[in-house]
């Protein structure tokens, strides 16, 4: 790279170049060869010095006078003609070194050697993003990583440095498609955890995944996927993290209408309050569906599981802008299409179209048919939720919002991601006597926490565990305040290599690099890190001391 800006600099140079060594050439040439006086009326032959150092202060205008001696009429005609062949060579080379200032190749070029230079040294675990938006800025905002941003469009890099992220955010204008543009970014560095693409258009993340893994098959990917056939596709790569909001959406009504306590437990690990109340379940009546895309498919996957009557209106919103020249929906055309759907005995409506407004003018038409029917709608963007929350829809989802918020439990808070995987795979009584646990012993808003037990977090748990201590997780529940109580903490998960262990016993023996799941409140959390980080209060815990 340092190559290439030398070359575009010499390319551009080479012939202003020329043009003012001809020139200088030509005018010391001839103040060489044209005889003067000195002082004693000798002839006199300027060398080349003398006639290099005149030629220099006449060209770029400065002036000092003649010299060493007064100059004779042919010399000062030979100068007169040097002036005007310098100058115009001096302005040329000028203009030139002006463009080339302003030149957009030099200038990526430049960046280019910049960003590269700023990946070099960052010797911290990093992601690269591709794409500067809304998602991608929450992520930043709310994880423990650092980041490297590509984006194609060089606007979007100038608002990113604008944010001033602290610690600072490597970015350059370029196609997330481009090895080259990826190599830059660090993608085969030690230090790169991986990649995240969570582009709209389902195409470009299926390539950005696929030349990802071929530059390294090792990168871990986030990628965003909206059918299950990209889901499939990406798990024969490998890939293990894979947002799919429709998916998510699907699985979030079916455990609200089937296992209630597992959805608290999901809804909680993304801060929600561990409490159920009457309006947060949903009815089993009749739904009707409105959108038959990405998400209208999923629904209906989720609700056929759950066993729940529900209708579609198969309404696209490019057609339905096509035919009527608007996305408003509600005219009498669109009255009758909902009344053949027995609109008024229908329980749940859920306007799922891409289309934030249409989904939007659904809902309010159908609120007038029938004032007591329950409202969902998708959300596409976050620009529009205020008009959303103002038309009381009883549950909004907001697909940007949900993207960003599992694309950072991948990414900072990987034992809350399998936590959730595993909750699901339980059942709702299961689930509810580990909410009334946490609930009893940690209280009504726990929050949670991740500890990998190494030098780092534990210093003085490893010291003991390496001179062959045998600790239990039950023996640094312990208080440091008393030793015979315990600490107000709840063991979610416990992860051993690839071994999970969910909800361990207190039994289990602590072995150097699990890592832990643990819920609590920030009083507990406190004294349990304080216990395995200094060596004297966990003696005590330990009976030791």
């Amino acid at each position: 790279m340092d190559n290439q800006v030398i070359w575009i600099v010499l390319k551009k140079l080479r012939i202003p170049f020329l043009v003012l060594l001809f020139t200088f050439s030509v005018s010391i040439i001839g103040l060489m060869l044209i005889p003067t006086v000195d002082n004693s009326g000798h002839i006199y032959h300027l060398n080349f010095f003398d006639a290099f150092y005149f030629v220099s202060y006449m060209a770029t205008t400065i002036g000092f006078g003649e010299g060493p001696y007064a100059f004779t009429y042919p010399q000062k005609l030979w100068v007169t003609f040097s002036i005007y062949i310098t100058v115009i060579g001096w302005f040329y080379a000028i203009g030139t070194i002006v463009a080339l200032i302003q030149d957009e190749s030099l200038k990526k070029a430049i960046n280019i050697r910049k960003f590269i230079t700023q990946i070099k040294y960052l010797k911290e675990d990093f992601f690269i993003i591709l794409g500067y938006n809304r998602i991608t800025k929450e992520i930043i905002n709310n994880s423990n990583f650092r980041f490297v941003v590509i984006d194609k469009i060089e606007e979007k890099v100038d608002e990113l440095y604008l944010e001033e992220f602290n610690p600072y955010v490597p970015a350059i204008a370029g196609d997330g498609m481009n090895e080259n543009i990826l190599k830059y970014a660090g993608i085969k560095l030690k230090y790169c955890k991986g990649v995240i693409s969570l582009f709209e258009d389902d195409a470009k993340n299926m390539q950005i995944a696929t030349i990802c893994k071929l530059l390294n098959p090792n990168i871990e990917l986030i990628v965003k996927a909206t059918s299950k056939n990209q889901e499939d596709y990406y798990k024969s790569l490998g890939i293990k993290y894979i947002v799919n909001p429709f998916k998510i959406i699907s699985d979030r009504i079916y455990l609200n209408l089937t296992k209630s306590y597992i959805w608290l437990l999901e809804l909680w690990a993304f801060g929600h309050k561990l409490s159920l109340e009457k309006k947060d379940f949903l009815p089993k009546g009749n739904y009707l569906i409105c959108g038959y895309g990405g998400m209208g498919h999923a629904l209906e996957e989720g609700l056929k599981r759950a066993d729940i009557s529900f209708n579609i209106l198969k309404i696209d919103s490019k057609n339905y802008e096509q035919e009527k020249g608007t996305v408003i929906f509600g005219d009498e055309e669109d009255q009758k299409l909902l009344e053949n759907f027995d609109i008024k005995n229908v329980e749940v409506i859920i306007a799922a179209t891409n289309n934030d407004l249409l989904n939007l003018t659904i809902i309010n038409k159908a609120k007038k048919l029938n004032p007591s029917i329950i409202t969902i709608a998708r959300e596409n963007s976050l620009d529009g939720i205020t008009i959303f929350q103002a038309s009381d829809i009883y549950r909004l989802y907001v697909l940007e919002k949900i993207t960003a918020e599992y694309a950072i439990i991948n990414i900072s808070r990987p034992l809350v991601n399998t936590f959730i995987k595993e909750i699901r795979k339980k059942e709702n009584e299961w689930a509810e006597i580990i909410v009334n646990m946490l609930k009893n012993i940690a209280g009504e808003n726990p929050i949670y926490y991740e500890i990998t037990i190494n030098e780092k977090s534990a210093y003085a748990l490893i010291l003991k565990l390496k001179k062959g201590k045998k600790i239990t997780l039950g023996d640094i529940r312990k208080s440091r305040a008393n030793r015979n109580e315990l600490l107000k903490i709840v063991y979610l998960l416990l992860k051993r290599g690839e071994e999970i262990i969910l909800m361990p016993t207190p039994d289990i023996e602590i072995q150097e690099n699990d890592r832990l799941l643990i819920a609590s409140n920030d009083e507990n959390l406190e004294d349990f890190e304080y216990i395995i980080n200094n060596i004297y209060e966990l003696e005590y815990v330990l009976g030791e001391g």
